[in-house]
């Protein structure tokens, strides 16, 4: 059993959907960064100054500054800022991968196009082979 293990764990497609995980959680985290420290910045000046990952609803009696200072005192919070980033994360990691599969498919060769092998009698307009020159079904003859 543990043979039968290895064998599987070790073929082609389970070791590539392996590297895909790995390279996918990297990806993930510089698109967090890109979101979180270049593009939500100028977006929060351009609205007035505001911090996305401090917008939140405090469903406690008490006021707390910040997401960090509510969840350092276990206060319940509604955070819609950082679900908004989470969101734009989401957003651009899938137009970045819906690029990337569209150039991956643009990359593709077509597959080669087979010569016909039959043509249509002009006359009964059934199948018949390419180079006929008298119709099996009709017995026309065909030029």
């Amino acid at each position: 059993m543990l043979k039968q293990f290895k064998e599987f764990a070790m073929k082609g497609p389970v070791v590539d959907l392996a590297v895909g995980v790995i390279i996918g959680a990297a990806f993930g985290k510089i698109i967090s960064s890109l979101v979180d420290d270049i593009i939500m910045p100028p977006i929060g000046r351009l609205l007035g100054n505001v911090d996305f990952a401090n917008l939140f609803v405090n469903l406690s009696e008490k006021d707390y500054p910040s997401v960090a200072a509510a969840k350092a005192a276990g206060a319940a919070t509604m955070n819609y800022g950082i679900f908004f980033n989470t969101i734009l994360n989401f957003v651009i990691i899938a137009f970045v991968l819906f690029l990337l599969i569209r150039q991956m498919n643009a990359m593709k060769k077509p597959a080669p196009v087979a010569a016909p092998t039959t043509k249509d009698c002009p006359h009964c307009l059934l199948a018949i082979p390419i180079k006929a020159t008298r119709c099996a079904q009709c017995t026309s003859e065909l030029k």
